[in-house]
């Protein structure tokens, strides 16, 4: 698995991989205006030689001496295979790499599995935002001091 930058090309598979993760997906304007951002990247975790089978993606902005994760998914078939892991240690050590002082997240409150993955890289949880998904769908704020 190798982890590589998004392009409009792949934004269709990109798009079928959202739709079958959350139950209100981002839609395809909104990835084409993150690939127009000069401050967000898109990347995906892809498991072949010509980079065209897309495993997961992760989406961050990096604005004012923060990255901010805004998206991360991986494809059903490629869950527990550790894509989740391979985008996180990218962004994690680009973040470094920028010296970029904070990482910032929301997750779902319910959702243990990606709150488990968030913490094995130093993430802690500050904050709720109630409601933040909807009528009794709370966030937690996740933050890692990477300076």
């Amino acid at each position: 698995m190798r982890i590589r930058d998004a392009t409009y090309n792949d934004l269709p598979r990109v798009l079928a991989i959202e739709r079958l993760s959350f139950a209100q997906p981002w839609s395809l304007a909104s990835f084409r205006r993150e690939l127009s951002l000069s401050f967000s990247r898109l990347m995906l975790a892809v498991t072949d030689t010509d980079g065209s089978t897309i495993a997961g993606y992760l989406c961050r902005w990096l604005v004012a001496g923060e990255s901010h994760i805004l998206n991360l998914a991986t494809h059903p078939d490629f869950r527990c295979q550790g894509v989740g892991t391979a985008l996180m240690t990218e962004a994690v050590a680009e973040a470094r790499a920028r010296q970029v002082s904070l990482m910032i997240l929301e997750v779902r409150r319910s959702n243990f599995e990606a709150r488990r993955l968030y913490r094995r890289f130093g993430f802690e949880e500050r904050r709720l935002r109630r409601n933040y998904y909807g009528p009794g769908e709370d966030a937690l704020v996740m933050e890692l001091v990477t300076s």
